[in-house]
């Protein structure tokens, strides 16, 4: 349920913030636009109430906040919490994941998430976006921007290129982690009652915006 990353996200809390601006030459691609990314999350976020998962050190908290809406946080590791709860001292931050995680005690209209899904496989994906269903209301949002790939053809051509450049720690996280397709994520969506959308941001990260209808 992406808690066996844990140990990866506490030893990079320190140095996360450094990589999203694009100082990692590997990430800088995935990384590209960060910023519109995360503004791209919250202008498609309904509210007042919003649950986030992967909180990390709080970029796309911050700004829902800023906009208005009321964060429901949920973050695993401590180390990014840490900074978060610094950073964003506001948010109600909870110790969960994408799966395990407090009932919300207030109607959610918005469940969003930035380059963090990964982590589920897919079979994991399906059993959260079938949690997340029951969780909003009929026209509630989960808006999720991740790394995600057309075709398992373009996962594929893409660890190829990222062995190419010998970006090594790239290509073993592309290889590693549970990168999923869009037709994958659609099914997973329509299985749910949700009409789905995706908008590419750059050239692995694309937000997808799934409505229940």
């Amino acid at each position: 349920m992406g808690r066996e990353f844990i140990d990866l996200f506490d030893g990079w809390a320190s140095s996360y913030d450094q990589t999203v601006s694009g100082e990692d030459v590997e990430y800088k691609e995935v990384f590209a636009h960060y910023d519109e990314i995360l503004n791209a999350v919250v202008d498609y976020t309904k509210g007042p109430n919003v649950i986030e998962f992967g909180v990390g050190t709080g970029n796309l908290t911050k700004k829902l906040i800023n906009r208005g809406h009321s964060v429901i946080g949920v973050e695993p590791s401590s180390e990014m919490l840490k900074i978060a709860q610094i950073k964003v001292p506001d948010a109600k931050v909870h110790d969960g994941d994408f799966i395990d995680f407090p009932k919300p005690q207030v109607p959610v209209q918005s469940i969003v998430s930035s380059y963090a899904f990964h982590h589920l496989t897919d079979e994991e994906k399906d059993m959260a976006i079938g949690k997340y269903s029951s969780v909003l209301e009929k026209g509630g949002r989960i808006v999720f921007a991740d790394t995600v790939f057309e075709t398992p053809a373009s996962k594929r051509k893409a660890i190829e290129t990222a062995i190419a450049s010998h970006y090594n720690n790239l290509a073993d996280d592309l290889s590693v982690e549970y990168y999923s397709d869009i037709p994958t994520l659609q099914a997973i969506c329509k299985k749910y009652n949700f009409e789905v959308l995706f908008e590419q941001k750059n050239k692995y990260v694309w937000v997808m915006v799934a409505e229940k209808k």
